[in-house]
């Protein structure tokens, strides 16, 4: 990997390296992806993370620290935006059938920038094979039981208007692990308010139920679209409910 130093930053929009660098690293720290307090991870982890040398990160923070935005004292550097408190997880768990943080579950989450399935084009007003934001979950327990997938595909309209999604268009290579379980946070804190609609219908070919979740905004505008395959013996069930924006 290059060393920058300040004489030889790559140029982005008339800024260099390191500016770009503490950009991203602000709006971590301000979707709550560092909680205000904590420790941020070190200077190699970050330079892993950005893709950077750890000089580029190091002048990074020291923008963010003149900004009074990091301290930095013998234990690290560590937020000090003022940030609010987590919303309630039970009721902004993403993906739908996203299980509880377990350290005992396999879990797995990518995304990708590619055409989303014919029914989830159709569902969020996107041309055919236009490409948009894919999420793909997987989970299983410990001992590879209980294993449930979901796919989800964000609409043109939710990644104008959520920063926090919109950021991971660039790393969205379908490799990389992107745990989006605050999405509906991002979304609400983005002025929108969330009208769930969940379709659980039995599949007649497996011992399994697929759930749809569909949801709009305030404007009747569709904002994602979710199917997770989980195991269950359920009939069809459908239900809905409403979250307000946090403006």
């Amino acid at each position: 990997m290059a060393r920058t130093t300040p004489h030889d930053h790559p140029q982005t929009e008339d800024r260099p390296l390191y500016w770009r660098i503490a950009k991203e690293l602000l709006g971590e720290l301000r979707d709550g992806t560092v909680p205000p307090g904590e420790r941020l991870p070190g200077e190699r982890r970050l330079a892993g993370h950005f893709g950077v040398s750890r000089e580029t990160v190091r002048q990074a923070l020291e923008v963010l620290r003149r900004g009074g935005l990091v301290a930095t004292d013998r234990r690290g550097s560590h937020a000090t935006l003022r940030g609010r408190p987590l919303e309630d997880p039970a009721s902004l768990a993403f993906p739908v059938g996203a299980r509880p943080l377990d350290p005992g579950a396999v879990d797995r989450a990518t995304v990708s920038w590619e055409p989303p399935p014919p029914d989830h084009a159709e569902a969020l007003g996107l041309a055919p094979r236009r490409p948009t934001l894919v999420h793909r979950y997987e989970s299983a327990d410990a001992d590879g039981r209980g294993r449930r997938t979901a796919v989800t595909s964000f609409s043109a309209v939710v990644l104008a208007e959520v920063e926090e999604l919109a950021r991971y268009r660039d790393r969205a290579d379908g490799t990389a692990a992107a745990q989006l379980r605050r999405a509906y946070d991002w979304m609400r804190r983005a002025g929108l308010t969330l009208h769930h609609r969940d379709s659980i219908t039995r599949l007649d070919d497996a011992p399994s139920m697929r759930v749809t979740r569909r949801v709009h905004d305030q404007y009747a505008r569709p904002l994602e679209i979710t199917d997770l395959i989980v195991e269950a013996r359920q009939d069809a069930l459908v239900y809905e409910f409403t979250l307000p924006s946090a403006g």
